[in-house]
């Protein structure tokens, strides 16, 4: 797409204001598993090269990043059955398991890759990195699922 130079003048001096307003600061963005399994590649480029600019304009951008399609899909294949009770997924220790090989096999590092190709330098953390979330266990009969109470930054 081809944007002529009048249109970008007018778009960056709109945006100026918001990019002084966020400079330095944390932003955090969610892109859920959803997303991403109706993404193409060309967006999922587009997203990674919005982060990259977020960083670029001196924002500290955060991706929280889903995967419960591809977490779902994931156990079919191995032929465990996806559990769900009020709408969360029932995650026992075998399903743990598939949780992490998915998040961090694959979701990740796709999107570490995705937004080191941009520009940025990005690095992948989970959740189990030093301890970074304190978290209570939300229904026993969920399992593994739980709120965060606490971040350790």
């Amino acid at each position: 797409m081809k944007v002529s130079p009048k249109t970008r003048a007018a778009v960056l001096s709109e945006a100026l204001p918001h990019l002084q307003r966020f400079a330095g600061k944390v932003i955090v963005v969610k892109y859920g598993g959803n997303a991403l399994a109706d993404s193409s590649e060309d967006s999922m480029e587009v997203f990674a090269r919005d982060v990259a600019l977020l960083h670029a304009v001196g924002m500290k951008p955060v991706v929280v990043h889903g995967g419960g399609p591809q977490i779902t899909a994931m156990m079919d294949r191995l032929g465990k059955e996806a559990r769900f009770h009020n709408g969360l997924r029932v995650t026992d220790a075998e399903t743990i398991e598939i949780v992490s090989m998915v998040l961090l096999g694959s979701v990740n590092p796709m999107f570490v890759s995705l937004i080191n190709q941009s520009g940025a330098n990005a690095a992948g953390v989970s959740g189990n990195d030093v301890g970074l979330f304190q978290c209570v266990q939300r229904d026993p009969a969920l399992g593994f699922v739980g709120d965060i109470v606490s971040v350790n930054p």
